[in-house]
């Protein structure tokens, strides 16, 4: 017996012998220092299975003899020693695991919200397989319901994406109900399949996706941007599966400057108020509009009207703000002020 396992062995022989001896079961005293021994042999990193092991030869090598003890009677106490052994092991082990989980929480937290030294955030994320000094990308995706760590549809993305790529500094998780993916910024394809399984794994669910950002810093704004894009989605009505920041870097700098922005779209459209039924119906009108290429028959289509109705809609729109949405000169203010609207939720919230 290799001497590694013989203090994990401490009152065995003794505890077998004086419980065989009558045929009763352990008392507590006995079965709480077996506990005690299981919890220091799991902080130790030492195997159940090995341990197991060792007990049994420990029981042939002490077996009680001369003291009138059954076979049964060893096997009995035998079995609840171990049994207490393994109960105390696998104690120790679910600790372990929700300390491990709090400090994978913790870091994440940290990590994308940018709260921790980066000194400090750079050796824990070495620990995660994260190199801090390099660029990263983060992705983001949502789908109908919340996810938390350790949920089916984490777990199917994650086997899907390590299984394919391998470990490669990956970091899968949850934050907020959504799941989140770090990349090494030089290994686009990586968010590129996580996005395609999560897509799948939720059901349909949209996938924002930050740019590549240097530094820890850089994975907070990474994260942020993938954040802003599911937004801006929301406001836009923008139903692709997959929304690139670096796709849509014009929305943040016409909203750089809410005021002016919020000065265009009264000056713009400020007068479609007027019109019977309010703003809302004619906004929609232009939306479809330049959603449609400025394709009067496909707009009408999109909203369910008559060409004659969509067309007598435009007039209106023109004798309202004195533009024109079907000449050049007035349609990039129309549709400016037009995207402004939907990002300031405006008629619905006055300025």
């Amino acid at each position: 017996m290799s001497d590694e396992y013989e203090e994990y062995l401490r009152g065995y022989a003794r505890i077998l012998a004086d419980a065989s001896a009558t045929g009763r079961r352990l008392i507590r005293d006995e079965l709480d220092s077996r506990r005690a021994l299981g919890k220091q042999a799991a902080e130790a990193g030492l195997g159940l299975r090995t341990l197991v092991g060792t007990h049994m030869a420990a029981t042939r090598a002490h077996w009680p003899t001369g003291n009138g003890a059954s076979v049964d009677d060893v096997l009995a106490a035998a079995a609840q020693a171990v049994d207490a052994f393994a109960e105390g092991y696998e104690q120790a082990q679910r600790i372990a695991v929700r300390q491990e989980e709090a400090a994978r929480r913790e870091f994440i937290d940290d990590l994308l919200y940018g709260r921790s030294d980066l000194g400090r955030l750079a050796q824990r994320a070495e620990r995660y397989g994260l190199r801090l000094s390099y660029e990263h990308a983060v992705a983001v995706a949502r789908g109908p319901v919340a996810y938390e760590e350790g949920d089916a549809v984490l777990r199917e993305v994650e086997q899907a994406v390590i299984g394919r790529f391998g470990d490669r500094s990956i970091l899968l998780t949850t934050k907020d109900g959504r799941l989140v993916c770090i990349a090494p910024g030089d290994q686009s394809e990586v968010l590129a399949y996580f996005a395609k399984q999560a897509f799948a794994a939720t059901g349909g669910g949209q996938v924002g996706i930050g740019r590549t950002q240097p530094g820890a810093a850089g994975v907070v704004q990474s994260y942020e941007e993938a954040l802003n894009a599911l937004d801006l989605a929301d406001r836009l009505e923008i139903d692709e599966p997959v929304l690139r920041a670096a796709d849509l870097l014009v929305y943040p700098v016409l909203t750089r400057d809410r005021q002016a922005m919020a000065d265009l779209v009264e000056s713009a459209l400020g007068s479609l108020r007027g019109s019977r039924g309010g703003a809302q119906p004619l906004l929609d009108t232009l939306t479809a509009y330049f959603d449609s290429g400025c394709v009067s028959a496909e707009a009408a289509r999109r909203l369910s009207l008559s060409v004659r109705a969509f067309t007598y809609r435009l007039e209106r729109i023109h004798k309202l703000t004195g533009a024109d949405p079907s000449d050049p000169v007035h349609r990039y203010t129309l549709q400016t002020a037009v995207i402004g609207a939907r990002l300031l939720d405006w008629p619905a919230k006055p300025f």
